[in-house]
């Protein structure tokens, strides 16, 4: 369909043209994420004020082009949110990408290109991935994010 070349066409832009790509010299919280099934891996790195306002993301790392789209595209995304909103869109981008109902609360446009990965559960895990290790970034865990 248009829809799903124009989805495909998308993803592989963000892939090739990566946004909010590279270190961050003054990020004060940081998290890296690894996908055992496939081997992708990346850091976040964000800069958040005293507001708990996201001013500034980057990512590092290598991975599939799902899953750097999907970081590229997490960047943009949270950029300027509170913690609390990226926090809600890590809820609804899970279960946009499980197939499930994300709710009418957030602008998901953006994050509907990777909606077709709910019909490949491994693709599930690298569209989630950078999803995760922001998460763990913004609430400072320590742990290695992980799709398992």
């Amino acid at each position: 369909s248009n829809l799903r070349e124009l989805y495909h066409e998308v993803i592989m832009d963000h892939n090739r043209s990566p946004r909010n790509c590279g270190s961050l010299e003054n990020a004060n919280r940081s998290a890296e994420g690894f996908n055992p099934l496939c081997g992708d891996q990346l850091q976040v790195h964000l800069y958040v004020n005293n507001e708990s306002i996201i001013e500034e993301v980057r990512f590092e790392g290598k991975g599939c082009a799902i899953s750097t789209a999907s970081a590229s595209i997490m960047t943009e995304t949270v950029k300027g949110l509170t913690v609390k909103q990226a926090d809600q869109y890590f809820d609804a981008f899970h279960r946009l990408a499980l197939g499930e109902d994300p709710g009418d609360d957030l602008e998901l446009a953006k994050l509907e290109v990777l909606s077709g990965v709910r019909e490949y559960p491994s693709r599930v895990k690298c569209a989630t991935l950078a999803w995760h290790t922001v998460r763990s970034a913004l609430h400072d865990t320590g742990d290695t994010a992980t799709t398992e």
